[in-house]
């Protein structure tokens, strides 16, 4: 036991030694890092309410007090950034944390192991539903969860005297990362069940059954953590797709909604020909944000299926 932890440490620290040789890998994490600890220290980093007004600095240019300028209703653009890239942490960690990885690597390995009914009754699910465009489907039922999630929340609010839910947001954090979550496990569930078929046949796997193994400890100790590397790549790069996802809903009006920023709103706003043609730094800003969350992501899985290859080795 002792000679295999080892050399899982072994391996864990020479892919990173790899990870961390290659310049563009280093270069997407430190973006990443930065990106995304000033979403979630946007209360303690924005320099002004999300919220706050100030008319007599209407679509001003960026400046020393409003670094990426200000839009139509005087409120700092920059602060209006960070308020959605932390929007965008939230739903997207929530939905990879439960879709991709508990709902979509817990059926994968049940799936796999298991077989028979059990395989085909979760295959065909996910046949199902990967038969439809999935954004097709995310918004459909973005659109059909929000009602009844809001008439919920103001249930609470009104049963509980409790003032304020609907503002904070959390009727868009659910609708979105259900969304998300419904159709999120599909594809990691394919790929860790595909590596389960293959390891499963492998004789450790036979000696850890008869020495009276229980199926726990085979999924989680024997089975998961040698199908992990394409895991990680597969959840790295689907985390791009995942923003995307998540900024194309408030580009629709279905995710984060007023008074709460969100970097597709401002897309929509900032997206006018009129717009970019007097107050480019309306899109500017956001723009760039979301074009490095989203290339950044896909270069780290890429770098990460280098690493964890072992024909590139």
């Amino acid at each position: 036991m002792n000679k295999n932890i080892t050399q899982s440490k072994g391996h864990f620290m020479t892919a990173m030694s790899r990870l961390f040789r290659k310049k563009i890998a280093v270069v997407c994490i430190a973006i990443l890092i930065i990106i995304y600890f000033s979403g979630i220290f946007a209360f303690l980093i924005a320099p002004y309410e999300y919220t706050a007004q100030d008319y007599s600095n209407i679509k001003k240019p960026p400046s020393i007090e409003h670094w990426m300028g200000t839009d139509r209703a005087g409120r700092d653009v920059f602060t209006r950034v960070l308020w959605g890239v932390q929007n965008t942490v939230i739903i997207t960690f929530v939905a990879i944390l439960t879709g991709g990885i508990f709902i979509g690597v817990g059926l994968g390995l049940i799936s796999g192991y298991r077989g028979g009914r059990v395989d085909s009754l979760v295959m065909r699910i996910g046949e199902i539903s990967s038969s439809f465009p999935d954004i097709l489907l995310v918004i459909i039922l973005a659109a059909t969860l929000r009602p009844r999630i809001l008439g919920f929340i103001r249930y609470l609010e009104d049963a509980y005297n409790i003032n304020g839910l609907v503002k904070t947001g959390i009727v868009d954090y659910l609708v979105i990362s259900l969304a998300l979550v419904s159709f999120g496990w599909i594809g990691t569930a394919r790929l860790m069940r595909a590596q389960v078929l293959s390891i499963k046949q492998n004789q450790y796997i036979d000696s850890a059954k008869s020495i009276g193994a229980s199926t726990s400890r085979i999924l989680f100790l024997h089975l998961m953590p040698n199908a992990i590397s394409p895991l990680v790549v597969s959840i790295t790069m689907g985390m791009g797709a995942l923003v995307g996802t998540e900024i194309i809903l408030s580009w629709l009006g279905l995710g984060i909604q007023p008074p709460r920023p969100s970097l597709g709103r401002m897309l929509l706003e900032g997206g006018s020909i009129s717009v970019l043609r007097e107050e480019p730094w309306l899109l500017i800003g956001p723009g760039i944000v979301v074009f490095l969350l989203i290339i950044c992501w896909n270069l780290l899985g890429d770098s990460l299926s280098d690493v964890l290859n072992p024909r590139t080795r």
